[in-house]
């Protein structure tokens, strides 16, 4: 069988193995069979970029603090970046306060099933729709991210996989029915066995493996091409911008104290990248005082 082909008796395999397996790959995430599609929302946000472990405590206060998108959407941005704590990567929050708005201003503050409208929502990509779409109302469409490319890439093609063969390969194994319970032990699989550095000999469905029958050199790395590597965080702009937030977090700053904050780095840079956070809408100053949020948008019909 040359190893350009996929043959479907892999995809079978994988199927009936996760199907198996799936109560024995779930992990404790407390979003995880949530019935609220809003709660899914928020934490797909979240999970962008960021490690599931980091999300889980965040997301709880969150729902605390913004039980529906009604809750979200009334409040200020300021107070969305606040529960934003420890999650880095600020505009995510700002796309879901604007995601909030929209749900309110044109959906009746429910979240939409159907996969091509989700993808019309801020900050909402491919990836978020489909696991959005799937783990909120069951639609039968496949989720894609690094931890599926490496378990596909190993398990069913003993290959390097483009982004487009991976989905297509997803596209082929996912059920039309149960298809949050599959995308979900899918996911489950890749972030606790099928890792960058794979435990295959306690893998539970290591048998139907078509790398592990082969051999070869590893076909996982840089499959499905879902996420891209961070730069470094030490002395990055991100560190920077994610102290600027920090201290905007506990209240207003003048423009002493935020020249002390940045006192440290270089003039242009520091002007850049106030600049570039006043541009994005989360900071501003007012009245000669650095504030955490851009100017107001306008009210949220209630």
């Amino acid at each position: 069988m040359a190893t350009n082909d996929v043959a479907p008796e892999f995809l079978r395999s994988l199927r009936r193995g996760l199907n198996r397996s799936a109560p024995n790959l779930r992990r404790a995430l407390p979003w995880i069979g949530d019935e609220d599609p809003w709660a899914i929302v928020v934490s797909e946000f979240m999970l962008q970029q960021t490690q599931t472990s980091r999300v889980v405590e965040p997301w709880r206060r969150f729902m605390v603090q913004f039980p529906t998108p009604r809750d979200c959407a009334r409040a200020p941005l300021a107070d969305v970046l606040r529960a934003w704590e420890g999650l880095g990567f600020h505009r995510r929050a700002k796309y879901l306060h604007q995601t909030a708005q929209v749900l309110v201003e044109q959906f009746g503050g429910e979240v939409p099933s159907d996969v091509t409208v989700l993808r019309r929502l801020p900050g909402v990509g491919p990836y978020t729709a489909s696991a959005i779409a799937s783990f909120a109302f069951g639609a039968g469409v496949a989720v894609v991210d690094t931890n599926v490319g490496r378990v596909l890439a190993r398990y069913v093609a003993n290959r390097p996989l483009d982004p487009k063969t991976a989905q297509g390969f997803a596209n082929q194994v996912v059920p039309a029915q149960e298809s949050a319970r599959f995308n979900q032990a899918l996911l489950d699989l890749g972030a606790q066995f099928c890792t960058r550095t794979p435990s295959c000999e306690s893998c539970p469905v290591r048998r139907g493996c078509r790398w592990r029958r082969e051999g070869g050199p590893d076909p996982a790395p840089g499959s499905a091409g879902v996420s891209k590597p961070q730069s470094t965080f030490a002395g990055s702009d991100r560190q920077v911008r994610g102290r600027v937030l920090a201290r905007l977090r506990i209240g207003s700053a003048t423009e002493s104290e935020m020249a002390s904050l940045l006192g440290n780095e270089d003039s242009h840079r520091a002007k850049r990248i106030l600049a570039t956070l006043v541009t994005e809408g989360l900071v501003s100053r007012r009245r000669g005082r650095w504030v955490l949020g851009g100017a107001p948008t306008g009210k949220v019909p209630t």
